[in-house]
Parts: structure tokens; C-alpha cells; sequence
């Protein structure tokens, strides 16, 4: 999506932790800001690059911790698609709206940052870390935590969400 709000569809190649080249028929001046949907990646914010054939090449506009999640992901995809196994059972995205909160069984609440989301589960960044196996209220979604983070915890939902409710809210 170029600042215009116009949408253009592009395939992605080349991709590093550093940017990346699309492939399109649309080519956006030099320097100008897009944000990108990527399938397995999600919201990505660039800046366009220098014209390339057929496509041109962009950089991430994200800094610190959300570019090196970033450059994480894409690492992680590297190797999945280079015949890693994969160990998650549905796709994860970072949410549109990162804020939300943690309840403990005792009603003790927390604000969180939740850093992926699936239809099954959460990655939160939160300061307490209640114990493996405990039920937690993450919002209005009721899971247990599965295992620590270097930031916080995993949970696990004891339901999965609607997937149409989960792409409105989070996709």
C-alpha cells in the first residue's frame, strides 16, 4: 500500500534481514514509505529502493526490538522453508493492537504486550511469570502457560478463536 492508500499486488524474492527486492508492475519513486502484507510475515513497514527489472528493492523501517523480530521471523522462515521441521500448528501474526492484560487465578491483573498471536495461542512480553501449567485470562481468552520466554510466556488457549473472529481482530 503506497501513501496514496492505492494497493498493488508484488511477489517478495531476495529477501535478508536487511530488505528485500519486490517484483511488481507498479514501481514507487525512491524513498517513499509502503507498507507491506506479507503472507507469514504480516504488516511490514519499507522504504523504497532503487528500481530493479520487473520490481524494485526496499529496507525495513523498523528499529530495535521490532526489526530484530523481524529479522528473526524471516530467519525462521529461511530454515523452514529449507527443510526445518516445523513444530507450530498454525501460523502466527503480531496483532494490530499489541496492548492487553494478564489475570491471574486470583484476579491479580497485569498489563501485557502480546508479540505473535495464532489461532491457538499467544506469545505475551509481560513481567510476571506465573508458573508452567497455570490458567491465565489473556483479555478475554482463557489459556494456560506452556512454557517461558526470554520476555515473558507462551500461553496456550483452551479454545482456539473463531478464524473469522481472529483475522477481524488480529490479521
Amino acid at each position: 500500500m503506497l501513501p496514496d492508500m492505492s494497493e498493488h499486488a508484488c511477489q517478495v524474492v531476495d529477501i535478508t534481514g536487511k530488505g528485500a527486492t519486490f517484483v511488481s508492475s507498479t514501481v514507487p519513486p525512491v524513498r517513499v514509505n509502503i507498507v507491506a502484507y506479507l503472507e507469514e510475515l504480516g504488516r511490514v513497514e519499507v522504504l523504497a529502493g532503487q528500481p530493479v527489472p520487473g520490481g524494485f528493492h526496499v529496507t525495513y523501517t523498523a528499529t530495535g526490538s521490532r526489526l530484530q523480530r523481524l529479522q528473526q521471523r524471516i530467519e525462521w522462515l529461511k530454515q523452514k522453508n529449507s527443510g526445518a521441521a516445523e513444530t507450530r500448528r498454525h501460523p502466527r501474526f503480531e496483532p494490530k493492537d499489541k496492548n492487553s492484560s494478564v489475570t491471574l487465578p486470583d484476579g491479580r491483573v497485569y498489563t501485557c504486550e502480546v508479540i505473535d498471536i495464532s489461532i491457538s495461542g499467544a506469545a505475551i512480553k509481560t513481567e510476571v511469570l506465573p508458573a508452567i501449567g497455570t490458567y491465565v485470562m489473556l483479555g478475554k481468552m482463557k489459556g494456560r502457560i506452556v512454557r517461558y520466554i526470554d520476555t515473558g510466556v507462551a500461553i496456550e488457549f483452551v479454545k482456539q478463536m473463531e478464524k473469522q473472529l481472529f483475522t477481524q481482530q488480529v490479521a
